[in-house]
């Protein structure tokens, strides 16, 4: 599955009239921290989208902290931004891959799989030497026609009746960092531990200084795992799981869902049950 490009390509490749940058850098302990690095300097032509404004919709009861934004709205955005169904996307974050891995999914959720994660992301450019600019472009406003893939999301009910079965053919993997998994500490949520049944596969073992493994270093982190089987990636609000999403699909796995809500999702309903390792 390829679904980086290397900065020495889009360097290469940055002028050409059918590729969009897209700046997706975010902080989640300051959310403004990304779009005044963007402000500060991002790579010529690039355009920012905001992870809570632009690919998230408003948070609501449930749903979680970052709910998949409404697609009519997400894809006016990218019209706006001189984005149609032809254009070559590439993402980029601080290296993360997170955060550029959520327009990643997002576009390949509406039906646009021509889009690719700048592996390394700013850090990786600027080793390069790469342009920076302050310059802030405009675009002629584009068409773009969704076609949404449900395949790619395991909804909350999916999930509820996975956990009150004894279905044993779809395994349910958290990416959060262990101690949060297994409940010893919870930073964010109001409950700690994880949905009952999952597995813990942590997110950022899939990238090595910033750049995503490759394909056979990913076999290697899922090798006691049944590929026939389905898999649902959940993190705390659906975005740290994307990393393992592409990791696994990197690895040969063919049927990965993600469940966008997640964990924040999972324990807004009171009644649901968690567990904790401790």
């Amino acid at each position: 599955m390829d679904y980086t490009v290397e900065p020495d390509w889009l360097q290469q490749n940055l002028a050409a009239k059918n590729i969009r940058v897209i700046d997706c850098r975010f902080n989640l302990a300051n959310p403004d921290d990304g779009q005044n690095q963007y402000k500060s300097g991002h790579i010529p032509g690039s355009l920012y989208f905001d992870l809570e404004k632009d690919l998230s919709g408003p948070v609501q009861e449930h749903g979680g902290r970052h709910p998949l934004p409404n697609v009519e709205l997400f894809t006016g955005k990218l019209a706006m931004a001189g984005i149609g169904n032809d254009t070559t996307v590439i993402a980029y974050d601080n290296g993360e891959g997170a955060f550029a891995g959520r327009l990643w999914w997002l576009l390949n959720y509406i039906g646009h799989e021509n889009v690719y994660i700048l592996n390394g992301g700013m850090k990786a450019w600027l080793d390069i030497s790469g342009p920076v600019t302050t310059e802030i472009p405009s675009y002629e406003l584009s068409e773009f026609v969704f076609n949404v893939n449900a395949d790619m999301v395991a909804t909350y009910e999916e999930v509820y009746t996975l956990v009150h079965s004894k279905n044993t053919s779809t395994v349910l993997i958290d990416s959060r960092e262990h101690k949060r998994y297994t409940g010893e500490v919870e930073p964010i949520d109001k409950k700690s531990g994880h949905i009952p049944g999952a597995i813990n596969k942590v997110w950022i073992d899939g990238l090595e200084n910033g750049r995503f493994k490759q394909p056979e270093q990913q076999k290697a982190r899922f090798y006691e795992l049944d590929p026939s089987k389905q898999y649902i990636v959940y993190c705390g609000s659906g975005i740290t799981a994307i990393p393992n999403y592409l990791a696994m699909k990197s690895a040969g796995f063919k049927n990965v869902l993600l469940y966008p809500g997640s964990f924040s999702d999972w324990i807004s309903y009171d009644d649901n049950k968690v567990d904790s390792i401790k």
